[in-house]
């Protein structure tokens, strides 16, 4: 067997395991993988905000010391929420019989997004869409529309494997404008799987949405308001 060092060695360029925080899916215990990659949906993201100052983020990822770093730095606001644990927390699941109660909908409006009409110049969506049901996401989107300004930007990931019934859960941490750390930790089931011209449609009401797809079979999308 080759020792630690030289299997550091031999690993993909850009990509690690993380062996110290393994994560408990429903499948069990599984590794962290890291991987750090250029993101183009990112820096269009930033490319639109260089020049400001003082805006506000919606980061639907959850609070991530990287990201108020690196968002604050800039001379910008964070606001946190983790959307997906208040999915499972309000639902229970990710069935769509679960997530098309009415009236746990409008509890979840309340308690992740109860904000003022054009409160935000940006959201993170990151990869949290993917996991709602029609009547959620479309509740969901309606409201991120209401509490964005005019010609601000979303971005979001979704998997590209449209027939996947497992896709990696990550956790996204910005380094640089154009630069993630994506932190798998297990797999989660999509409630739902776009392809381009489904996606074009999910975001129908806004101006713009352009793709990329990357190496971890994803698709980048930016959405403009």
């Amino acid at each position: 067997m080759l020792p630690d060092r030289l299997k550091s060695i031999f690993r993909s360029p850009g990509v690690r395991e993380e062996s110290s925080s393994p994560f408990q899916g429903k499948s069990g215990r599984e590794r962290e993988i890291v991987s750090d990659r250029q993101s183009r949906g990112l820096e269009q993201f930033f490319s639109q905000i260089r020049d400001l100052s003082g805006l506000s983020i919606l980061d639907m990822g959850g609070a991530c010391q990287d990201n108020i770093n690196f968002i604050t730095n800039l001379g910008h606001r964070i606001t946190p929420q983790s959307i997906l644990q208040s999915v499972d927390e309000t639902f229970g699941g990710v069935t769509d019989v679960d997530q098309s109660n009415p009236g746990q909908i409008d509890t979840f409006l309340k308690n992740n997004l109860d904000y003022e009409p054009e409160s935000f110049d940006g959201v993170l969506l990151w990869d949290t869409l993917q996991y709602m049901a029609p009547a959620l996401l479309s509740a969901v989107l309606e409201r991120v529309y209401t509490i964005t300004r005019p010609k601000s930007y979303l971005l979001a990931f979704f998997t590209a494997e449209e027939l996947s019934h497992a896709a990696p859960a990550y956790n996204f941490r910005i380094l640089d404008r154009n630069r993630l750390l994506l932190v798998q930790r297990g797999t989660r089931t999509p409630a739902q799987t776009f392809n381009n011209r489904s996606l074009e449609k999910l975001f129908s009401q806004f101006e713009s949405v352009k793709f990329f797809l990357t190496r971890e079979s994803l698709r980048e999308v930016i959405i403009r308001r």
